[in-house]
């Protein structure tokens, strides 16, 4: 099937977000036909060089890293042909000939992100239909409401830790932070391999030393694949080792690898880029009186503006092909960015709140089998940092936030912010009591905790997930209202409009 771009696929002439600061891409080779997608540049602008890409149409050529060529799909139609087309495209990452023929080298920067690995991400058929499954299965183990609860907690013990300074880097000290003990409870690991797992993405991720990381990861997934056998619990690592699929531990490594590697980094770039949103954009960081939006909205418009991962999908033509007009090369990478999609100008709507139909989660059979989770995650995480600080700022202009570079990520250096000190609660007096094994219920409130994890859950401790013999969600938790900062002026509507859109 090919697709054809339609007449107005170009921005509209003269739109001041489509503008370029100057002449097109001063500081990019000309002559190789290839735009890059890596560098100071492109991090600190990507809409400028996706805007210059769609002159060429919905699909354009671009350099990934020195020396990797790939095709971005730019176009949202486009982008959704390609994710469902499984007939004429292809995830098994072998097919990528480059990489086969040794035209791009194995110690690339971006050969982590892109080579194959035995997993539900790059297999196809029957094979991902068995892989996938068994993931789809132990995700659906997790009970909701226990992980909005387990967040809320978390996220209290958290703000806890830098409540009384006044001060703190969003990214670094909470949006990292947090997404990393609820994986360490959800995936039942111990904190020192889930900071070493942490650690290993990132590298992966900014392409920085991407080959030591990579073997870092794989070493810790080992040791926790290992101990795992030895001793399982109610955590989504025993339930993929425990579904019917009977999972080697060489396939359970590499499912971890894709399933811990979206809950890490992703999660904590969706978690800073919507504060940044809420924080800098005044149709969400205006008072209730001015028509603030609750944090779902903001959530929802960061993934149609800015989605954590911009450019992925990667995806490989069984044969010669064109889409929309473009000639596609058999075993060539074909890349979507998700970011360039969802602001394609010829989807012409503004309307994104409640809409779901963005590409933040990608489309087909490979789309996130994770976005419920997730969602959770980051809502929760947002709303729970406005309620205890409300009159939080950004600590510099947004104009002055800093971008990792990167091709595949949208992801910030630093988001550093001040607010009236909050003093953390004192401990109970009297530990909570814990529910039984045998009676699944609610964990206790969290209490102020070490940097590495929260000693009052253990990672996998059954009492925090549903029940696997029960179709009943367990009652929502929420902890007891902490303090929040003083009232320094205004007040902007956080609580009372997350409240409302939950309909509580």
């Amino acid at each position: 099937m090919t697709i054809r771009p339609p007449d107005d696929a170009l921005p509209p002439p003269g739109c001041p977000a489509h503008q370029p600061r100057q002449s097109a891409y001063p500081t990019y080779p000309t002559g190789s036909g290839a735009t890059p997608l890596y560098g100071a540049d492109f991090a600190r602008d990507p809409g400028r060089v996706y805007d210059g890409l769609r002159r060429q149409g919905p699909l354009a050529p671009v350099e990934l890293a020195p020396g990797v060529d790939a095709t971005l799909v730019l176009g949202y139609h486009a982008a959704l042909h390609v994710l469902r087309s499984t007939e004429t495209f292809g995830k098994d990452a072998r097919r990528w000939r480059a990489l086969a023929e040794g035209r791009v080298s194995p110690d690339n920067p971006v050969v982590p992100m892109m080579t194959w690995r035995p997993n539900a991400l790059y297999a196809e058929g029957d094979r991902h239909q068995r892989l996938r499954g068994a993931i789809d299965d132990a995700l659906a183990k997790v009970d909701p409401h226990a992980l909005r609860g387990y967040v809320e907690r978390s996220a209290d013990a958290v703000i806890d830790r830098f409540g009384p300074t006044g001060q703190a880097d969003l990214l670094a000290d909470y949006a990292r932070v947090l997404p990393q003990l609820v994986m360490n409870q959800i995936f039942g690991c111990p904190p020192e391999l889930g900071e070493r797992m942490m650690e290993g993405h990132q590298g992966i991720f900014d392409g920085v030393d991407a080959e030591k990381a990579d073997a870092l990861l794989t070493e810790t997934l080992i040791t926790l694949v290992a101990q795992k056998r030895k001793q399982p619990g109610a955590d989504l690592i025993s339930w993929l080792m425990a579904h019917e699929a009977r999972l080697t531990d060489e396939e359970m490594i590499h499912q971890l690898v894709v399933l811990m590697g979206a809950g890490n980094e992703p999660m904590h770039n969706l978690i800073a880029n919507g504060l940044r949103l809420l924080l800098a954009d005044d149709r969400f960081a205006g008072s209730l009186g001015g028509g603030g939006l609750p944090v779902e909205d903001a959530l929802d418009e960061v993934l149609w503006t800015d989605p954590p991962m911009a450019n992925y999908g990667v995806h490989y033509p069984f044969y010669d092909t064109e889409v929309a007009g473009y000639p596609l090369r058999e075993g060539e990478p074909v890349v979507i960015s998700f970011a360039a999609a969802t602001t394609d100008p010829t989807l012409a709507t503004d309307h994104r709140s409640g809409n779901r139909a963005h590409l933040a989660w990608s489309a087909g059979p490979h789309s996130c089998p994770a976005r419920r989770e997730a969602r959770i995650i980051a809502s929760v995480a947002m709303e729970r940092l406005l309620d205890r600080l409300p009159d939080i700022e950004l600590a510099v202009a947004a104009e002055e936030l800093q971008w990792r570079p990167g091709p595949f990520q949208r992801a910030l250096t630093a988001l550093p912010v001040r607010f009236p000190p909050v003093a953390a609660p004192l401990p109970p007096a009297v530990p909570a009591t814990r529910s039984t094994p045998s009676a699944p219920g609610p964990i206790p409130a969290a209490v102020p905790v070490s940097p590495s994890a929260l000693p009052d859950e253990t990672p996998g401790d059954r009492r925090w997930t549903a029940s696997p013999m029960s179709s009943t969600p367990q009652a929502a938790t929420s902890p007891e209202k902490r303090p929040g900062s003083p009232s320094t002026g205004r007040r902007r509507g956080w609580s009372f409009l997350a409240r409302w859109w939950r309909g509580q």
